[in-house]
């Protein structure tokens, strides 16, 4: 995601079929609503550079393929519907190189984002790691018309993960561990994981880490949990808020070069619908989101299969 890659012009008509599968249809109106953060006001109420002054405008909320980023995206289509501003929802979408064509053209207005994944595929040379570095990282190579607003202390990172009896049987405590070792393993994983430079590239590239097989899983899904347990991966890529791993015993294996970097939550917005109303709402839940109240909703969603609007729903009802 430098300058936004020409592939993603393609994606946009795979994003509106896939859309089909799941959310409100994307044809919501653009936002309008007051005087956004940093826009200026001419004498005619439009606002350049955001949306016009006015009432508080409608947003389109995105989300990723995978559970956290839809009990998210729900998140924040309550917390804006609660301040008066008319929310739809497109979830389950697809990977980042989907969901970023829908933020280009206009169909989605919003999605939660992870500061590091979002800085590593806009500049898969960055070398910031910590949360203030990595957010300056994304926010200079956004494309046009994009911005993020208030970062989370929460945060919810790539991990690599065995189980404990392959941490125990071939010594592992950290991914540098796996070197010379790596090459009679399975590694499972989203299909981006092949590809994307902080994947299996940057395993070889920081760690001289190969596997001898890759196998692809969808992000975040009970899959890739049943492949590492019953043995069909020897190592997967599972998000740290997964309740999945303390659930099974699974071991975290520790990243001391930082391949994964910082990834805090954060909104990513169209412009074009940011007013107050708009980011105080999204600030808010950026604000009362941290790991731990993270994890325990994942455990509601995907252990207990509660519906993510619900689980959503209370937490913006105790928290906001």
């Amino acid at each position: 995601m430098r300058r936004m890659p020409a592939v993603l012009l393609a994606l946009t008509a795979t994003l509106a079929l896939s859309a089909c599968g799941g959310g409100d249809p994307l044809d919501a109106d653009e936002g309008a609503g007051d005087t956004p953060s940093g826009g200026t006001t001419d004498d005619s109420g439009e606002t350049e550079g955001g949306a016009s002054s006015g009432d508080v405008g409608s947003v389109v909320v995105g989300s990723a393929n995978f559970p956290e980023n839809e009990l998210l995206a729900e998140i924040y289509a309550a917390a804006l519907s609660d301040q008066g501003v008319e929310v739809s929802t497109t979830l389950n979408i697809g990977s980042r190189e989907t969901y970023m064509a829908g933020l280009e053209d206009g169909s989605i207005d919003l999605i939660p984002e992870y500061t590091g994944g979002l800085a590593t595929f806009l500049n898969p040379e960055i070398t910031a790691t910590s949360s203030e570095e990595v957010l300056q990282e994304a926010q200079d190579n956004l494309p046009e018309g994009l911005q993020l607003l208030e970062i989370s202390e929460a945060e919810d990172k790539d991990a690599l993960v065995v189980t404990s009896e392959t941490a125990e049987e071939l010594g592992l405590t950290s991914i540098a561990d796996l070197e010379g070792q790596a090459g009679d393993l399975v590694l499972g994983g989203p299909p981006e994981f092949e590809t994307r430079p902080n994947g299996v590239a940057g395993l070889a590239e920081v760690y001289g880490v190969e596997f001898g097989q890759f196998r692809s899983l969808a992000a975040g899904s009970n899959l890739t949990v049943q492949a590492l347990a019953n043995g069909q991966v020897d190592a997967a890529n599972i998000f740290t808020t997964d309740p999945a791993i303390e659930e099974n015993d699974f071991v975290v294996l520790e990243d001391p070069e930082s391949l994964f970097a910082a990834q805090n939550i954060v909104p990513l917005i169209s412009s074009e619908v940011v007013n107050p109303t708009v980011e105080d709402a999204l600030n808010a839940v950026s604000r009362a989101l941290t790991t731990d109240n993270l994890t325990e909703m994942m455990v509601q969603v995907v252990s207990e299969g509660q519906d993510p609007a619900e689980v959503a729903r209370e937490f913006v009802d105790a928290n906001l």
